[in-house]
């Protein structure tokens, strides 16, 4: 992932306001790194050992999957959802928190697929199993 600071300036620029309804200002973003270091962080001191484990290993997946992002929007769109989820984690207000039916919506059926294999492995986890075993 490449972070030009023209793309860190332009995330962090806020909208005019111009009329009562326009949306909150967005926070900055983090780069790549020190997000990933947060989102580990994160990991590490609110979930339990075998979430902890799981969720390390999808983020470093993740991570390197998009370490060659070269479009702006794909690179923004991922380190926002990544950093709202970490601060999601932080605050512990993922407990019981369902998905936005916007966003399933928005998803293409790889990101569906890798959805339904990350269920799988909580299930599995949950019930005992190893992942890789059916």
């Amino acid at each position: 992932m490449r972070l030009t600071p023209r793309l860190l300036l332009a995330s962090a620029l806020q909208p005019p306001k111009s009329s009562p309804l326009t949306r909150p200002a967005a926070l900055a973003l983090l780069p790549p790194i020190p997000l990933y270091r947060r989102l580990l962080r994160a990991h590490r001191k609110h979930l339990p050992h075998e979430l902890r484990l799981l969720g390390d290993e999808y983020v470093r997946a993740e991570f390197r999957a998009h370490r060659d992002v070269e479009n702006p929007a794909h690179l923004i769109g991922f380190l926002t959802e990544w950093q709202l989820y970490a601060q999601k984690i932080e605050g512990d207000s993922w407990v019981g928190e369902k998905l936005d039916q916007g966003k399933l919506e928005k998803m293409s059926d790889e990101q569906l697929g890798q959805l339904y294999e990350l269920m799988r492995a909580i299930q599995k986890r949950g019930a005992g199993e190893e992942p890789g075993s059916s």
